[in-house]
Order: C-alpha cells, then sequence, then structure tokens
C-alpha cells in the first residue's frame, strides 16, 4: 500500500512532467549523410544565390505552408477528430477495443497512429479503433459533441497535460460519469480533477488532493527545494516502481504496476512503446478482449526503452544522445565541425532547449531544421532536452565547462515554455536566478500548436490567445526575449514542419545576439533612436517623461568607459542636441535637422526587399516624406561608431491610429529606408530606441507572432533591439517587446507630486482658515461664508459640489452654524482633493540618482497603503489610531465634506510628510540628492540614542507634528519597508541595464507599472513584462474589488432609479 501511495505521490509531485522520452531505436533519427550534407556545404548553399534552394532542401518544406492557395487541409482549430481516426480495414472475428485520447500537443498522433495500425496488422488477439482530440478542439462544439459520442461508446480513455481550467472541467465533464463503464481511464500529468478520474483495475487517484497525504506533502516540499534535481529523482522512481510493484502480491499492486507502465511507455513515445501499452492494457483490463483470450498464452510485453532523461541530442550524431558536455563537444569539435566547415574554436555557440517528447516521437523536422541554419552561419550548437518542463538542471549542468564557465553565447527555448515548470507550475525567480548565472540572452521561439498556418497567416491577431498566455506571457517573466513563430503543424499527420522564413530569422537573430558577447566593444557599431513624442505634436528628441538628450549624454559617457568607440561625441546635452537637430524646437519634417545618409532610389529598392508593398500607399520612392525630391535623407548624426538618428514619423499626423487600424496602411519609404539604413549601412550590431515611445512597434501587422509580410517584423529584420521604456507603461512596452522583438530597459518615471493650488484656489483656502477661528462669530463668520460662496463659484467649484448654496439668493447669516460648516467643509474637501492630485515633477535623466524632494515625493504615496499581504500599515492609519481614529472613516468623512475630518486629514497628510523627510534626510548628501542609503536601525548614533530614550527622527517628526501619542513599535514595519522602497528608487540600474543589452548578457526580468503600488516594479533598468501571475489577486486586492464593485453597482443603481445595469 504504501508503494502505491508512493506512485501517486510521485505522480501529483511531478505534476508538469513532460510526456517525454525516446526509444533507442537509432533509426528514429535522420541519416548522417543526408544532414550532413547541408551542414559541409554551407558556404555555397547558403549563399545568397541559392537562397531558394537551400529553405527547400534544407528545411523539408518544399512549398510555403502559410500559401493559403496551396490547398493544404486545416489543423487544430481548423480540423477535426476525423484526421486522427483509425478503423480496423479487417476485424477478422477479432474484439476491437476502442481508444479515445486528448492531449495538449499532436506530437503523439503519428506514434498512436503508427501503433493502432501495427496491432490492426498484427495481433489476432484484438483490433484497435482508434481516435484522438487536441485539447482546443473541445472548444468547438461540434468537436465537442463528437467527442461525448466517441467517450460513450470507448473502452479506454487516455489523457495527458491537460492543464487548461475550462477544457479540463470539459474533459471531466464528459468523463465523469462514464468511468465506471470505461474498461480503463489513463491520466498522466493534468489538472487534479482530470488526474482523479484514473482507474487501472483497482488502481485509482480519487482521492488526489482531496485529502491530507504525508508521502505528498514531503514530495512537494522535496520538490521546493530540490527544483530540478528532485523532478529527475521522481522520473527515476517512476522507472524503479514497476519493478518493485512486480514482486508484491496483491491486485493493488499489479494495477498501480500496469499503471506505471502505462506511464512509461507513454513516456516512450515512439510507436513501439505505444503499441507495447495498448496490448498490455487491453488484454488485462478490456472485456472482450480478455474473455477472448482465456486459456489463451497472453503477449509478453518489452520492457519500455527510454533515454536518459536529460542529456544532449544532436540529429546526425553517431550516438542517439550524449550524457556530459565532454563527451558531446569529442565528437562534435574533432568529427562534426571539420565536416561541416565550423571552427570550433572562433565560432560562436548557440544552447537550444528542446522538448523532449517531439525527440521521443521523431517529430523533429523543425529542430532539425534550426540546427542546420546555425551551423550553416558557422555556430557551433548545443542543444538539450529534459526528461521534465524543468530545464534548469540541464542547462546548469550542460551549458558550463569544467571551470564554471559558460560555454554557450545565446540560448533560444524551442519548446516555448516557461524555463521551470512549462504550462503547469512556473518557479519565475528560479528561471531569472539560473539564466541570469548563465548570463547570455535568452530567446524564446514559438511553434504554432492551436492554429494551422492558413490560420495563423490570415489572422490579424497572430498567435492563438491561448498560446499567448501559456508561451509568450509566461515566458517573459522569466526574461524571455523575441517570441518569434517557427514552426506549425502538417495538417494530415500532425507533425511538426518548419516554417523556412521564420527559421532563418531566428537564426539571424540568435546570431547577432551572440556577436554582441563575442564582438570587442571598441568593433560593434551602436545606433541610438529618438522620437519625436507624442508622435504628432512632438518636437524632435522627446519621450514620456525623460530627458532625452541629457540621458542620451549619460549612456554616451558609459558606452566610451566601457571601451565603445565614441569618436568625438559632445559632453554637454546642449551640444549633443545642436549636432543631431541644429535647432532645439526643431520638429520632425524640419529642414534644420541634419542629415547623416542621403539614399538614392536604386539603393533603397535594392536594399530593401519589401519597398514595391509600399507603392500603394505611398507611391513611388522617394515620395515626400523624409526626402530631398531625389533621394530619401535619413537624419541624425554619427560620433566614430555610434550612430544617434531620428526615427522618421508615422506619416499620418493628422491621423496616428491609421496605421494601427486601416488593413491596408503601410510604413512610408523614408519609415523603411531610415532601418535599411541601420541594418545595411551602417551596419549596427545592436539599436537602442531611446524613450517611451515610437512608432516602430506599431506598425501594421499581426499583434502577437508575427509573420513575415508584418511590418515591425520586416523593419527590423536581424538588428538585436533594446528599448528604454516608461516603467509604468507595461502595456505598451509588451507591445514593443512582442512586435519589435526588443527587450526593454525600464526607467523610473518622475515622482508624482500633489498640485498644490494657485489664485482663487489658495484664497479659498485661506478663506476657510479664517473662517476655522471665527466660525462662531455671529459678525464675521457668516461674511466669511459668503465670500467661500461667492469665490467658489468664480473658480467653477459649482460643478463638483452638488449642494453650493446659489449665488445670487444665498444668505449666510439666514443659516445655522452646523449649515454653515457643511458649506466650508464640503469647499474645503474639494480644495484639499485638487491640492492633492499627484502630478510629474519634471523629466527623469537615466543614471541621475533622485533629488531628497523627489524621494520624498515617491516615498510619501507609497506610505499612504496598507499592505495587510506583507503586515504593513500604511503611515496614516498608524497616526489617526493616535487620536482614536479609522483612517478610512478619516477619509470618509473628508470627501463628505465634514470640516473636522478635512483638517484632521491634512494633519495626518503633513504628519507623513514630515516623517519620511526625516527618514530621507538621513541619507541626503550635501548636493540634495540621494545616493546611498544609511541603514536607520544600524546606525550606531540610533543605537545611544535609543539607550537614552530618545526617539527616531521619523517619529519625532510626527510627534512635533502634534500626535505625541504615536507608537514607534507600531511604524517600524512600515519605515523599515520604506527604507528598502528608498534603496530601490536610489538603485543605478538603468545604465547597467542598457550595457548588458549591448554586451550580449541576460537582462533581470521585472514586473511593470505604477511603483507607489507595487514597489517591485522597483529598481528600474530591467526586462520589463506585464503579467505577474503570482500577484494576481491577492486577498486585500480582493476584498478592495469586492467593495469597489458594490459602491459602484449601488452609485449606479441611484441614478438609473433602482435599476441595476445589465452589463458592465
Amino acid at each position: 500500500m504504501a508503494s502505491f501511495k508512493l506512485a501517486a505521490a510521485a505522480l501529483l509531485t511531478l505534476g508538469s512532467t513532460d510526456i517525454s522520452a525516446w526509444t533507442t531505436n537509432r533509426a528514429f533519427g535522420p541519416k548522417h549523410q543526408s544532414i550532413g550534407k547541408t551542414a559541409v556545404e554551407t558556404n555555397r548553399f547558403y549563399s545568397q544565390s541559392a537562397l531558394m534552394e537551400r529553405t527547400s532542401t534544407a528545411l523539408n518544406v518544399v512549398t510555403d505552408p502559410t500559401d493559403v492557395e496551396s490547398g493544404r487541409g486545416g489543423m487544430f482549430t481548423a480540423s477535426n477528430a476525423e484526421n486522427r481516426r483509425i478503423v480496423p480495414e479487417d476485424v477478422r472475428g477479432r474484439p476491437t477495443m476502442k481508444i479515445v485520447y486528448v492531449v495538449l500537443e499532436s506530437q503523439y498522433q503519428s506514434s498512436m497512429t503508427a501503433a493502432a495500425k501495427r496491432i490492426n496488422a498484427g495481433s489476432d488477439s484484438m483490433a484497435v479503433e482508434c481516435v484522438g482530440y487536441l485539447l482546443e478542439e473541445l472548444r468547438n462544439e461540434d468537436a465537442f459533441e463528437q467527442f461525448k459520442k466517441d467517450v460513450a461508446d470507448a473502452n479506454v480513455f487516455i489523457g495527458s497535460l491537460i492543464f487548461v481550467q475550462e477544457l479540463a472541467e470539459k474533459v471531466s465533464e464528459v468523463v465523469t460519469p462514464l468511468r465506471d463503464q470505461l474498461d480503463a481511464v489513463l491520466i498522466f500529468p493534468s489538472m487534479p480533477e482530470v488526474m482523479r478520474l484514473n482507474k487501472v483495475g483497482s488502481f485509482t487517484m480519487k482521492n488526489l488532493g482531496q485529502s491530507k497525504s504525508v508521502v505528498a506533502d514531503f514530495m512537494k516540499k522535496k520538490k521546493q527545494e530540490d527544483g530540478s534535481s528532485f523532478e529527475e529523482g521522481m522520473l527515476k522512481l517512476l522507472r524503479t516502481l514497476p519493478k518493485v510493484l512486480k514482486f508484491l502480491p496483491s491486485d493493488k499492486a499489479a494495477d498501480a504496476r500496469t499503471f506505471m507502465m502505462s506511464f512509461q511507455y507513454w513516456l516512450g513515445g515512439s510507436p513501439e512503446n505505444l503499441q507495447s501499452l495498448l496490448t498490455m492494457v487491453g488484454q488485462d483490463y478490456v472485456g472482450p478482449i480478455k474473455s477472448a483470450m482465456e486459456g489463451k498464452e497472453k503477449a509478453v510485453m518489452e520492457e519500455p526503452i527510454l533515454l536518459p532523461d536529460k542529456a544532449i541530442w544532436h540529429p546526425v550524431a553517431p550516438d542517439i544522445v550524449f550524457e556530459t558536455n565532454e563527451d558531446y563537444f569529442r565528437w562534435y569539435n574533432t568529427q562534426h565541425c571539420p565536416e561541416a566547415g565550423i571552427d570550433p574554436k572562433t565560432a560562436p555557440t548557440v544552447g537550444i532547449i528542446l522538448q523532449k517528447s517531439h525527440i521521443n516521437t521523431k517529430d523533429d523536422t523543425h529542430y532539425v531544421s534550426l540546427i542546420a541554419e546555425l551551423e550553416s552561419r558557422g555556430s557551433r550548437v548545443v542543444p538539450i532536452y529534459s526528461g521534465g518542463l524543468d530545464f534548469s538542471g540541464p542547462v546548469e549542468e550542460y551549458y558550463y565547462d569544467g571551470f564554471g564557465k559558460p560555454i554557450v553565447d545565446t540560448v533560444i527555448n524551442l519548446t516555448g515554455f516557461a524555463l521551470v515548470g512549462g504550462p503547469a507550475s512556473q518557479d519565475h525567480k528560479k528561471a531569472a536566478s539560473v539564466l541570469k548565472k548563465l548570463n547570455v540572452p535568452y530567446m524564446c521561439a514559438v511553434p504554432l500548436v492551436f492554429q494551422s498556418f492558413e490560420e495563423w497567416q490570415a489572422s490579424e491577431l497572430g498567435l492563438h490567445p491561448i498560446q499567448v498566455a501559456l508561451q509568450v506571457s509566461l515566458p517573459e517573466i522569466d526574461g524571455a526575449i523575441e517570441p518569434i513563430i517557427y514552426a506549425g503543424r502538417e495538417g494530415a499527420t500532425g507533425r511538426s514542419v518548419p516554417l523556412a522564413d521564420r527559421v532563418n530569422l531566428l537564426a539571424d537573430r540568435a546570431m547577432k545576439w551572440s556577436a554582441l558577447r563575442t564582438k570587442k566593444n571598441a568593433d560593434k557599431n551602436i545606433a541610438i533612436t529618438i522620437f519625436s513624442f507624442p508622435p504628432d505634436k512632438g518636437n524632435v528628441g522627446t519621450a514620456a517623461y525623460l530627458d532625452v538628450f541629457d540621458s542620451i549624454k549619460a549612456v554616451l559617457k558609459q558606452l566610451k568607459s566601457e571601451g565603445y568607440d565614441v569618436g568625438d561625441a559632445p559632453d554637454s546635452k546642449e551640444l549633443i542636441m545642436e549636432s543631431v537637430l541644429n535647432d532645439p524646437e526643431a520638429r520632425i519634417n524640419s529642414p534644420e535637422l541634419n542629415v547623416a545618409y542621403r539614399m538614392n532610389t536604386d539603393e533603397y529598392y535594392e536594399l530593401t526587399p519589401y519597398a514595391k508593398d509600399l507603392e500603394e500607399n505611398w507611391g513611388p520612392a522617394p515620395g515626400n516624406l523624409n526626402s530631398d525630391g531625389q533621394n530619401l535623407v535619413v537624419y541624425g548624426k554619427q560620433f566614430g561608431n555610434v550612430f544617434i538618428g531620428v526615427q522618421p514619423s508615422f506619416g499620418y499626423e493628422g491621423d496616428p491610429m491609421r496605421l494601427l487600424f486601416a488593413k491596408s496602411a503601410s510604413p512610408h519609404h523614408g519609415f523603411a529606408a531610415y532601418y535599411t539604413y541601420l541594418e545595411k549601412i551602417f551596419k549596427a550590431d545592436a539599436v537602442l530606441h531611446f524613450g517611451t515611445h515610437g512608432s516602430l512597434e506599431f506598425m501594421p501587422g499581426k499583434q502577437v507572432g508575427m509573420s513575415g509580410t508584418c511590418y515591425p517584423d520586416r523593419l527590423i529584420n536581424s538588428l538585436p533591439s533594446a528599448y528604454l521604456y516608461a516603467a509604468n507603461n507595461p502595456s505598451e512596452a509588451t507591445i514593443a517587446k512582442r512586435r519589435s522583438y526588443s527587450a526593454t530597459v525600464s526607467y523610473l518615471t518622475p515622482p508624482a507630486e500633489n498640485a498644490g493650488l494657485y489664485k482663487g484656489l489658495k484664497e479659498l483656502k485661506e478663506l476657510i482658515s479664517s473662517y476655522q477661528g471665527l466660525r462662531e462669530n455671529e459678525g464675521r463668520g457668516p461674511a466669511i461664508i459668503n465670500s467661500i460662496v461667492s469665490t467658489a463659484w468664480t473658480c467653477n467649484l459649482d460643478k463638483d459640489i452638488e449642494d453650493l448654496p446659489d449665488l445670487e439668493t444665498y444668505d449666510a447669516k439666514n443659516d445655522t452654524v452646523e449649515r454653515r460648516d457643511e458649506i466650508a467643509g464640503a469647499v474645503y474637501a474639494q480644495i484639499m482633493q485638487i491640492e492633492s492630485r499627484l502630478l510629474p515633477c519634471g523629466l527623469h535623466t537615466v543614471g541621475v540618482p533622485p533629488s531628497a524632494d523627489e524621494a520624498v515625493a515617491t516615498l510619501v504615496n507609497i506610505a499612504q497603503l496598507d499592505r495587510p499581504e506583507d503586515g504593513i500599515e500604511g503611515i496614516p492609519r498608524v497616526i489617526a489610531a493616535t487620536v482614536g481614529r479609522d483612517i478610512n472613516d478619516v477619509y470618509r468623512g473628508n470627501n463628505n465634506g465634514v470640516l473636522a475630518d478635512v483638517e484632521l486629514n491634512e494633519k495626518i497628510t503633513m504628519a507623513s510628510r514630515a516623517a519620511v523627510s526625516a527618514l530621507v534626510n538621513q541619507s541626503t548628501d550635501g548636493n540634495g540628492r540621494v545616493k546611498e542609503v544609511k541603514n536607520m536601525f544600524d546606525e550606531v548614533g540610533g543605537f545611544f540614542g535609543g539607550l537614552v530614550g530618545a526617539k527616531k527622527p521619523w517619529t519625532q517628526a510626527i510627534i512635533d507634528a502634534g500626535f505625541p501619542d504615536v507608537s514607534e513599535e507600531r511604524l517600524a514595519p512600515v519605515f523599515a519597508y520604506l527604507e528598502f522602497c528608498l534603496k530601490q528608487v536610489v538603485a543605478n540600474n538603468e545604465l547597467p541595464g542598457i550595457m548588458e543589452l549591448l554586451n550580449g548578457q541576460f537582462l533581470m526580468p521585472a514586473p511593470g507599472g505604477d511603483p507607489i503600488r507595487n514597489p517591485d516594479v522597483l529598481p528600474t533598468g530591467r526586462n520589463m513584462h506585464a503579467l505577474d501571475p503570482s500577484a494576481i489577486p491577492t486577498q486585500a486586492a480582493v476584498e478592495v474589488a469586492e467593495d469597489v464593485v458594490r459602491k459602484l453597482l449601488e452609485k449606479l443603481a441611484d441614478e438609473n432609479d433602482g435599476a441595476y445595469p445589465e452589463s458592465i
């Protein structure tokens, strides 16, 4: 019994284990000669003149699979399960077993088909009818109805990797009521509710996840502690358990062994392994077959033949896999590289992460194609796989030499999944840590799973939303860049097919990123691209919240210090601006802009392969934009190997959104010429897009998963792109990441400060202050109220204060003191709301630490919020408690114009600011800036001060502001948190972040958004992503959302005669 529990717990713990492993049948790999010739003849074979021959021969793509006119059948969402239905042609009196299977991806289709056909052709005991469904097909109503019919008369149901919640519920909905009548149900790692459907004789998992299990809890804990090494141990355990269970006498042990053997056969993935699985389950559990075999000898199953759980694989290696990189490079460097024309001493090395199930099922053409393309460009490759979905172990084992030095220059993850955990249970912190240790660019390419080539090509959205979530968003949290579509599925067989032009692009970009790591800094050409923001109004060299030219000065200084050739670049903001623009007020069409290059039309058409496509909208080149009438002009200035260029305008300045929504729109010739110049004339090794934001990422094309006809893809082509983007704008930064293949570097937005008051509003505040001291004076009080009402009307506050008295008829002398207080409170509340509105202060400069005032402004806003999930109370809550008030009640009274609460709220706000200022002042230097944060608890002076009963500076500031009973102990958590936040605010990561990308290193990921609500956005200078599933939602967020929605609905009902809205 213990062994059974251990087996179930092991499977649960693996959870997201890849249903993968291989057979050692060497025939599964392609012949050495077939690919070897491709690799050996690289110089001739991959020349420009042989391009068409290359893509059809090397990649086995005889016709373009995206050609919707080619008549190819659809796949996945475009097809149905009938493509995967196998019915025996001649039953010959044998009992027939019907198998229905549901899988996430279709690489098992060919093996299941072959296994069923082998049994039908060679078995005397049984015949097999087999039909398979891809998980996403169950969203289609017709497919779902057919699925229900198939399961209703099936003998065996098999499911694997069912991790999409709503689809897991659909599978459970169909299979659960039929579970008892099915002869066997085999569910391999999936959602718990699906795993509980397992049934092999007396073996079940019906209590999985529903009750406490010491074994399962222990294994989950060990998985968290040991990560990939533990997962590898679990895979070994699953191999060993059947041998142990074999010697246990009970039926339960035999059934558990059958399940474990079935799992191993499934892991094996080959037709031979799946044939053994179906035969074993059929003869032991399917009623008609068991009856027919009574008195007959059962077939003896071959042991599952599996590859190691992790290894290095190469399609032309004489051995199937290598378990050490020493063995691999002994063969690769001495035998394969000389044959392929690769110099192992000077060649860049690209690490490739593969999904083992594709190798298992011989579905590896898309992998082979990329390996061939990289090797044809002179690169070494190290393709690795893992038996589970935690690739961190193989990365750490195979991508370092014996001295702990990385042996790869770039890594491409071809699985499309997160590095640790795949689609089920990710560990992004571990993944980022592993990748940062390796410290090379990390690209995550995506195979089409839920669409056919035709559907993807025709779709304006591009990649299927489910794939965007699983295979773009999640890898981005690891720090992945460049979600390039590189393969899809062949309709009839479900086998992977490489998409030739995408594979070529992926190889080109990987080589460019590798060059940034291997090339000397002095030899690198770097293009800095500046914008006109907003695109239809701003001056050239502007960006959201950023002092562009002051920041460029800092970048040039840093480039020079790291050995880049910046020539005679000026060392002042003004001189840089003058050299590029000639006129500080220059706009995008100004004649004053410095012309760096004039491109004649012959050169333009020769170097820009899509130039003819632009003529539909803009006529023949050169056109009127970025043109002198005869040539296309590129604006900018070159300093040594650094070019500062001006990105051309949208072209539709009167209607900038037209590019986003007009299907026929395109960039103009000048825009195309600019990027052609960067890549093919200036020969940039990388381009740094400077600030939020330009136009490249908003050019026409798909939303995610660009094709070769999408303009962001055409424009950026093979250029590595670093994009400096405002930290508070993750949504548009994500567009830049996905559509223009940019690695983003976040920069700090200037702190928000209270807007303050002016003129009449300031006068109103002074009047209210006067009234507070004279409210009971029947002579002066009413007169002041009349002045308040008059001034409020003058300032148009009648639009914000519903019950503001009429200016013509009201006289405060006729009102009660209470009513006069209500009027003063309502006006005061509105003034406080206006005064406290947050406005950004100035512009941010990259590499410059914030001033003390800027730091205070940021921290005051952070300190306002309670963070119950971290056990932190906001400063206002702590202060309000000293006078017996709840801060929410104070806010409510303030909003309702209760004069006492308005006054108290302002007093608390001022006390909070004073306390935060006291914290910041102890770390402020002589120039009024915060460069290094002093620890508030470790200061010697603070220690001795504590001995004599002295208060902390921030506590004393609150006491001095009129709250003598404030608790220093209760303030400690929030000020410890503020000290941490201050360190993040002043951390200078932006310049280092830019340089890490330009030096071909891995830039750590970070969430984007408002640093006030989520200080994890800090420090800036990291690769920003928009999604953080681990933080959505916190319990506090749920409670706040419920309260907000309830109030919103009540408000809408009040405004609509008690009727609630029909939709929101």
